[in-house]
């Protein structure tokens, strides 16, 4: 991991201020996150959580389940926003995603940035990896730490490890 602070993080900061703006769309009840996929400077996906095709329909969170059975990075019905980002970059930038970095953040209800914590999402990882992110860059204590692909797996899957 690479933390990254000073002016280094004034070149990256406005990557995550464009996934804070993804992240406002967001309609999920348990998080508002968002990311953006960025290449050679340029978005090249966006996304936000939310149900399946923003459909409120899709939604199933707000009813009664046994959630002890599910794992942590699965407690909602929403599509990811890493997901939403990928998909969005595969379809409209078809064969550019690889080498990128995606930036995530997770805003609170007034839409200001707070801490993503430590990689743990194993299927964000595996996701972003297979579809050629490079680089993992999360929000925390106002700088940015950014992972490998490889460092972020292995990370997410060592959060569950006994």
């Amino acid at each position: 991991m690479r933390r990254v602070t000073g002016k280094e993080l004034a070149g990256v900061r406005p990557f995550f201020e464009l996934a804070a703006q993804a992240a406002g769309e967001a309609t999920c009840h348990r998080a508002k996150c968002g990311s953006v996929i960025i290449k050679g400077g340029a978005v090249i996906g966006r996304g936000y959580n939310s149900p399946p095709l923003n459909n409120e329909n899709r939604r199933t969170c707000d009813e009664s389940w046994d959630y002890s059975k599910k794992p942590k990075y699965d407690l909602t019905c929403c599509v990811h926003a890493e997901w939403r980002a990928v998909l969005d970059a595969c379809k409209n930038n078809p064969g550019k995603i690889s080498g990128s970095v995606l930036y995530f953040m997770r805003i609170d209800e007034n839409g200001d940035f707070t801490d993503a914590g430590k990689p743990y999402c194993t299927t964000c990882s595996r996701f972003t990896m297979e579809a050629g992110v490079s680089e993992f860059a999360l929000w925390n204590n106002d700088g940015a730490d950014i992972y490998t692909l490889s460092e972020y797996d292995a990370l997410s899957y060592n959060f569950y490890r006994k």
